[in-house]
């Protein structure tokens, strides 16, 4: 099957499939025999599922052939991350500790995708217990970015953004606990889309209950819609579940933006970013001026960095479910992970619960921005993709783990929906990401927004075909 398939949309192939042009099981073919070529390079995938996506591409054909209804993803791989539960398969969570794991059902968001005739070819790489915004663990070693093999692709959605910017296949499924699907996203020059919490189930339960997503990764704005729409909806075996209509994502993806409210943060009032970054975010905000909204630069987004109010419930929730292997094999754990997880794991009672109720009080001063504009937007991070090996940039040194990303953990605190669409091309020929996030509960003014600016981008701006 030709190149043109490592470019082509979902809605083409939606399209192409239904109309009989193209054949899901040669489609499926093409994403494994892709997927098995670069794992050499790149290293995306934990574990390739060639049986079960052929069995289930043939399914797929033989309903076209037959006439028969089609699901809204009907034929097309895509691949899932290996903090996501699929029945039958290994279920490590990126980690050593977890190698034996083998989950008994599908993730709901797997199992929906699915229902609507996607075929899942395979388990994407993460960071052990998704800990890290680069991509590496013990377990799988160094997953590489198609951009340039010496730079990470970012995580911990790593395989994901990997694999979706190789063309292996057109969308991909994520978690972002902290900024894992966005975080990738702008590091491959994709779009990452973090819906409102509790918009996409989460179960079996997360290790951190309370911050995690499930979103997709895509090369277009309407393929991510078109996952996202697939995936969405209440499922009451997560507590957390959002009841009620999912909002039109994939109509919004063709709504105007004119006379949205819009305020312009380069810092959030505490980031560090590279000027680089900032010359590619300037110019976006000027292309939302053009297309008709009202752009407001505000600095200082919050009163101060909420790094220490997510990293005492992300690592205190991953640090409880390691905590025998803390204490008794510890060589097992990545070291940088094991050194994040220590502190979080001996705080006092009365200081964890005053962070809780900061946390609550933060929710609410953004609610308040928010009732002045529709959008804000950022950067997605300080800084271009950083070199494979590397944990934290150079420059921000005097970050932790994952505080240096500055711009991404402070909306899975507040829950809103927020997504990442390519800004441009940095002078070392890197992606830099555009933050998009809405008032709760909007996702289609995330997606109108981050559609609206990608329509203004030369064709094929955010994506080249990868000699790899």
């Amino acid at each position: 099957m030709s190149a043109e398939f490592d470019t082509m949309s979902a809605m083409e192939m939606r399209r192409r499939i239904a109309a009989r042009e193209i054949s899901p099981v040669e489609l499926t073919r093409r994403a494994l025999t892709k997927a098995e070529a670069t794992q050499s390079t790149l290293n995306a995938f934990y574990l390739l599922m060639p049986e079960q996506a052929l069995a289930a591409a043939k399914i797929a054909e033989d309903a076209v052939m037959k006439g028969a209804p089609l699901g809204a993803i009907h034929g097309i791989p895509f691949s899932a991350k290996d903090l996501m539960a699929v029945k039958g398969v290994g279920y490590a969570s990126g980690s050593r500790t977890m190698k034996s794991n083998v989950a008994t059902v599908d993730a709901p968001a797997v199992e929906r995708a699915k229902a609507a005739g996607g075929i899942l070819i395979g388990k994407t790489t993460t960071s052990e217990f998704g800990c890290k915004p680069v991509g590496d663990s013990p377990l799988t070693g160094i997953t590489r970015n198609p951009w340039n093999l010496a730079k990470t692709p970012g995580g911990s959605s790593a395989g994901a953004a990997a694999s979706v910017a190789a063309g292996i296949t057109p969308f991909a499924l994520g978690t972002d606990g902290g900024g894992s699907v966005r975080i990738p996203a702008a590091f491959t020059g994709l779009v990452g889309l973090k819906g409102q919490f509790g918009r996409v189930p989460v179960w079996p339960t997360s290790a951190t209950p309370t911050l995690a997503h499930v979103g997709p990764l895509a090369r277009s704005v309407k393929d991510a819609a078109l996952l996202f729409s697939v995936i969405a909806g209440l499922d009451r075996r997560d507590p957390f579940g959002v009841a009620g209509p999912v909002p039109d994502v994939l109509g919004a993806a063709r709504a105007s933006v004119t006379n949205m409210r819009i305020a312009y943060s380069t810092t959030l009032g505490y980031a560090r970013p590279d000027p680089e970054v900032v010359k590619l975010t300037d110019r976006a905000a000027r292309i939302f001026e053009d297309l008709g909204c009202d752009v407001e630069l505000v600095e200082s987004v919050f009163e101060a960095d909420p790094a220490d109010l997510w990293t005492a419930e992300f690592y205190a929730g991953v640090g409880i479910r390691l905590r025998s292997f803390m204490e008794n094999q510890r060589d097992l754990l990545d070291p940088a992970v094991a050194e994040v997880l220590e502190p979080a794991l001996s705080q006092d009672m009365r200081d964890y619960y005053t962070k809780v109720f900061a946390r609550y009080a933060l929710r609410e001063n953004i609610r308040t921005f928010f009732e002045r504009y529709d959008l804000l937007i950022s950067p997605v991070l300080p800084v271009t993709s950083l070199n494979v090996g590397k944990n934290i940039p150079d420059a921000l040194d005097d970050r932790n783990l994952v505080s240096w990303v500055f711009y991404t953990y402070p909306f899975n605190l507040t829950g809103q929906p927020a997504a990442s669409v390519c800004a441009g091309i940095a002078p070392d020929g890197m992606p830099v990401g555009l933050q998009i996030v809405g008032r709760s509960y909007c996702e289609d003014d995330v997606v109108r927004a981050a559609a609206a600016f990608e329509f203004t981008q030369p064709s094929g701006y955010n994506f080249r075909k990868f000699g790899i």
